[in-house]
């Protein structure tokens, strides 16, 4: 089963993306804090991260390894908002996560996932490490 954890403080934008993934059957977990979000990847699998990027208080590149230790494999979308610049964008794309910003498609970012973005970069292999060093 396609599931989706969406990482947003945004109340209104995660409830219009859980309807989406409902009408499309796609379960769907929302958490308004980047550290419950990690965590609940280490108890649950999931086929898509939609990451808000205003929850993103580590360097790209840590994230990055932070999301390889706990998330293998799974694709990170990092939401950006309107009003930030390209240069926000690009931080993030360098680094392999795909960006999005408002309005988007959860289905297509479902589809366009199961296509690999981001090569793993070296770092922690005890997820629960990386997390203890992120979190506390």
């Amino acid at each position: 089963m396609t599931r989706v954890l969406m990482i947003d403080e945004n109340r209104t934008l995660t409830e219009s993306v859980g309807m989406q993934c409902i009408a499309q059957g796609i379960a769907v977990r929302m958490d308004d804090t980047f550290c419950e979000g990690v965590r609940h990847l280490l108890e649950t699998p999931v086929s898509l991260i939609i990451l808000s990027s205003g929850l993103v208080r580590l360097p790209v590149v840590d994230l990055a390894r932070l999301f390889d230790t706990v998330a293998p494999g799974v694709p990170v979308v990092v939401r950006v908002e309107a009003d930030q610049g390209m240069d926000e964008q690009v931080r993030f794309e360098l680094h392999g996560f795909r960006v999005v910003r408002e309005p988007f498609d959860v289905l297509d970012l479902v589809v366009k996932a199961e296509r690999p973005a981001r090569v793993a970069m070296p770092g922690p292999v005890d997820a629960v490490a990386a997390l203890e060093a992120v979190c506390g």
